[in-house]
């Protein structure tokens, strides 16, 4: 991940685009990738700056970062952005244009983790022409979105372009339902399976007939009626009763018969029968992200994954099983992680997609801040 324009007061002298090099770095253990999160609330910063070129470094492709020289003679900074100044590039005519571009080296053998331009395009990492989208929220570079891999998404879905994700982040029950089809194995849980178990048929005999499928948790109690979670009601589970404890299982019972809701009448859809429909559903339970997000794939398994395509602007962006799995470590030791994360934002903001550094890495990215667009090509 980086955070573009977030830089410490800087003198530049440009008649010329100036390119900062990524760089890049090698990690061997799984437990690391937890260094790829962002906090989700700081998406606004990206909007504030404009101009130049820097060379990035490339973190097991999950994080980039760059140098900078500041002073005379110039000393050499890494920097990203965390509590650093923020200064408007193009407010001081710094830049040719207000515009900002990635390149992110997805290659791990090769030093050069990428670039970053400042008042413009690289031509020499993109073929084509960069597909443009206007921007629907300032300040996180969101647009809208259209399908996502099979269906997943298809009254359309927001999604925000940011370097300052490593992962691709999405609703909790589509990427739940992406990590069963790529085969990725999350935590198993129990109180999923239990929910599946008592109330599967029950939630499907109503949704066979009710036109509103949001009401139907609520018209089980196990939601309240006005779509927020009741905690006085009482909903015991496997889980409570070995633990002793009762506090937050009204909520967490609440989003998993939405969950199971969502995952039915995709099922529904395709005229599957029952048996079918509530195996599937018992199934996406042993596929739900770990607390951290993390669904592990076996490494010999990519070629007979799925590529997961994702619509904008009319077009389809494609990702193959190596652009969307990250293999940390070598041989026999070589761990498989799947690329998709679990974040869940409310509306009106939401349901969101993340389309972060694994995105980004196939495709290239301009950040149009002039015409409020944002554009994808693909890298080379």
């Amino acid at each position: 991940m980086v955070n573009a324009f977030c830089f410490p007061s800087l003198s530049f002298i440009l008649d010329r685009l100036v390119s900062v090099g990524l760089k890049k770095r090698k990690i061997n253990q799984l437990n690391q990738i937890g260094y790829a999160r962002r906090d989700y609330g700081g998406l606004g910063n990206l909007r504030d700056s404009g101009g130049d070129v820097i060379a990035l470094k490339n973190y097991m492709d999950a994080q980039y970062y760059g140098e900078i020289g500041i002073g005379t003679p110039p000393q050499k900074f890494t920097v990203a952005c965390l509590v650093h100044s923020k200064y408007n590039m193009v407010k001081q005519d710094l830049v040719h244009e207000p515009v900002f571009s990635f390149w992110l080296n997805r290659n791990a053998d090769e030093d050069e983790g990428g670039e970053l331009v400042f008042g413009g395009v690289d031509n020499n990492h993109f073929r084509g022409r960069h597909t443009y989208v206007p921007v629907t929220q300032k300040g996180y570079w969101q647009f809208e979105m259209g399908d996502v891999l099979i269906g997943f998404c298809s009254s359309g879905c927001a999604a925000i372009a940011d370097s300052g994700t490593s992962l691709l982040a999405g609703p909790t029950a589509v990427i739940t339902q992406i990590n069963q089809a790529i085969g990725a194995a999350g935590v198993v849980s129990q109180q999923c399976k239990t929910l599946i178990n008592q109330y599967g048929k029950t939630i499907l005999e109503i949704l066979m007939h009710e036109t509103q499928p949001k009401r139907i948790c609520s018209q089980m109690r196990l939601c309240s009626f006005d779509g927020s979670h009741d905690t006085s009601m009482i909903i015991e589970s496997v889980v409570d009763k070995n633990n002793g404890k009762s506090s937050g299982v009204h909520d967490e019972m609440c989003n998993l018969c939405e969950m199971a809701v969502v995952w039915m009448e995709t099922k529904i859809q395709r005229n599957e029968t029952e048996e079918q429909i509530i195996n599937y559903a018992d199934q996406l339970c042993e596929r739900l992200p770990s607390p951290m997000g993390e669904s592990g794939v076996d490494c010999n398994s990519l070629s007979s994954m799925p590529i997961v395509a994702f619509t904008i602007g009319g077009k389809t962006f494609d990702l193959s099983p190596e652009q969307y799995i990250l293999k940390i470590g070598e041989g026999a030791a070589a761990q498989c992680i799947s690329g998709f994360t679990a974040l869940d934002v409310a509306p009106p903001r939401g349901p969101l997609w993340i389309l972060g550094d694994i995105f980004m890495g196939k495709y290239h990215t301009v950040f149009d801040y002039g015409k409020s667009r944002v554009g994808f090509a693909e890298a080379v």
